[in-house]
């Protein structure tokens, strides 16, 4: 996607004053029919829903919300210990907890639409089986509060023997196109990087009517306590995160952008503005923080006070980043 292909801006230059900023600059960005007022919002699974982070921050300043993964049903989660902290990152093997579409819709989902009404949601959403997608979107499709989804297609295919949909073209483009079949919403949808080639299942998701892509979920990596001989996670493996993987991630970005026509998130040890700025270069619409949200709850808002600055010193909007990256010597 390169020179901001798939990606438009509403207005054109700098001439956009950013809410909460004294920055004449254009920060606007559009994923599908989703007119963000900026590219800055967290990756789904770092933040909840936004409720412990609303003492540190205004949530209406996002560009969106972007949910913890909601499924149809309440999922318990995996057991403890299913965290540890690692040199430059962190593994969590949460297991996707969560109470379910119909708890969060009379929770959390009705608390945003009261405190953050000026920040679009997207629900990130969850299932084991290719069928359960849509039954969450279908329940889902009767909140007007929701603007998106973001499908995480990470998730174990329990009718494939617990292979991920995410690592192959067939069962991806499945999931999307049942999902598509009942909304007429934005779909996202959050690939693995735990794959031989990202770029095929990035263009099967697209072909089978994705809106927009996300990357990079997780890598696959386990931690040992040396003292006691054993894995620090009861799952022994469990999804790396944070600064160790941005360059993984920087690397995925580009390939993708430059393989789809439609809007990239990118996302993967993003924890500072020049950081966000990389990843629009290589080609992202937008940026989702992440695990930079554990180390400082004010990260989001820093980020884009940042990259504002940033635009105004370059004397640049944001879709004059994107996809820009020069090749030539």
């Amino acid at each position: 996607m390169a020179d901001g292909e798939g990606c438009e801006a509403t207005s054109a230059g700098p001439e956009v004053t950013d809410e909460g900023m004294n920055l004449n600059v254009d920060l606007k960005v559009k994923i599908g029919d989703l007119d963000l007022k900026n590219p800055v919002m967290p990756a789904s699974g770092t933040f909840a829903s936004g409720r412990q982070f609303a003492d540190f921050l205004d949530l209406n300043r996002l560009g969106a919300i972007v949910t913890k993964g909601v499924s149809l049903e309440p999922w318990p989660g995996n057991e403890c210990p299913r965290i540890a902290e690692t040199s430059g990152g962190m593994l969590n093997s949460i297991g996707l907890q969560n109470p379910g579409v119909e708890a969060f819709c009379i929770g959390d989902l009705w608390w945003l639409s009261k405190n953050a009404p000026d920040a679009p949601v997207i629900v990130n959403v969850v299932a084991h089986s290719a069928e359960g997608y849509p039954e969450v979107i279908k329940r889902l499709e009767r909140e007007p509060s929701v603007a998106a989804y973001e499908l995480n297609i990470s998730c174990p295919n329990v009718d494939a023997g617990g292979m991920a949909f995410g690592v192959d073209c067939t069962s991806a483009a499945e999931v999307v196109s049942l999902c598509r079949a009942v909304t007429n919403r934005t779909l996202i949808v959050k690939l693995s990087p735990n794959v031989t080639d990202i770029t095929r299942i990035a263009r099967s998701v697209e072909a089978a009517g994705a809106d927009g892509i996300s990357l990079i979920n997780t890598l696959l990596g386990m931690s040992v306590d040396a003292h006691t001989r054993r894995p620090r996670l009861a799952r022994v493996v469990g999804g790396l995160s944070g600064p160790a993987i941005k360059p993984v991630a920087l690397r995925m970005v580009w390939q993708v952008a430059n393989a789809v026509a439609i809007p990239v998130i990118g996302m993967g040890g993003i924890t500072s503005a020049e950081d966000a700025v990389e990843f629009l270069i290589a080609g992202a619409t937008a940026v989702g923080i992440g695990t930079a949200n554990f180390t400082d709850p004010r990260a989001m808002m820093q980020i884009l006070d940042g990259l504002g600055e940033w635009c105004k010193t370059h004397s640049v909007s944001v879709t004059d980043l994107i996809g820009s990256l020069s090749l030539e010597a």
